[in-house]
């Protein structure tokens, strides 16, 4: 299977409780994904999936195109999970060394303070994780998944604990990802940030994809918005073909049109009712 990622057919069952349940799912090269859905839904045991802590019960994966586990795929896959945690002595530089260790890097202190100016660490190579806040770690976490230049990044929550300043960082690291043509599969409950930054989306529900598409795509209309001299009017299941005729409309009877506000849905809206919620 080609791609930086590939899923067919993928179940998993522990015990009576069925965590998977015929998931397919594919990451073309350069592509950011995201992985939406709520706890218990099967997030998680997808990316172990791919890096080859879990083994599926039924089903097929491959991490650019070498089967789930293999010593093939594992050398292509960097990974960070959500509850990560980082001896609080070593320093940063220490610990990107020792995942060099670990992943056969031959990157050596080049690469080291490349990925930590990637996430915006530059400056605190001999900082300990003790010292550090917990956007700190959450962005070293990062860098060590990025060391060995893996083809199929999995991050769980990579922006949970970061301020504004710092999702901001990571935004702008998943865009030089793409550009090199490394692909992204992420889980995050920030859903205003998944439309910033990813191209699909896939939601899980009880080890089921329920939808699918980009963000856009994930999105309806709401109708449209006029704000007129006499104030506001809503124009139900209007859509933006229509405003051209609406506002000449309400020209013709007179109306001074200040502004007009195109209404759809977003993806939290989308994500409610794929999970059986009731946007607001």
């Amino acid at each position: 299977m080609g791609g930086a990622f590939a899923a067919e057919g993928l179940s998993k069952r522990y015990g009576s409780t069925e965590a998977l349940r015929s998931v397919s799912l594919e990451l073309t090269d350069g592509e950011v994904v995201a992985l939406l859905g709520p706890n218990g839904a099967g997030k998680s045991t997808l990316a172990k999936i791919a890096c080859g802590l879990v083994r599926p019960s039924a089903g097929r994966a491959w991490v650019a195109g070498a089967p789930a586990g293999s010593r093939e795929a594992r050398g292509a896959v960097g990974y960070l999970a959500e509850l990560f945690r980082f001896p609080g002595w070593i320093t940063a530089d220490e610990l990107l060394r020792l995942h060099q260790r670990l992943t056969a890097s031959d990157g050596g202190a080049g690469e080291r303070a490349r990925l930590l100016e990637l996430v915006g660490l530059e400056q605190a190579t001999a900082t300990r994780v003790a010292a550090m806040s917990k956007g700190m770690q959450q962005r070293l976490g990062i860098a060590q998944a990025m060391v060995g230049e893996p083809r199929l990044l999995l991050l769980d929550e990579p922006t949970s604990a970061l301020d504004p300043a710092g999702r901001r960082v990571v935004r702008r690291l998943l865009d030089r990802l793409r550009s090199r043509g490394v692909s992204v599969l992420l889980s995050s409950h920030l859903l205003g940030e998944v439309e910033l930054v990813c191209d699909r989306v896939a939601i899980l529900v009880d080890g089921e994809i329920v939808e699918r598409g980009t963000p856009a795509s994930l999105t309806r209309p709401r109708g449209v918005e006029i704000e007129t001299g006499s104030g506001a009017r809503r124009f139900e299941g209007a859509t933006r073909e229509d405003v051209p005729a609406i506002v000449a409309g309400l020209v013709g009877e007179g109306e001074r049109i200040y502004g007009v506000n195109v209404l759809a849905s977003t993806l939290e809206d989308a994500y409610l009712v794929a999970v059986g919620e009731e946007p607001q």
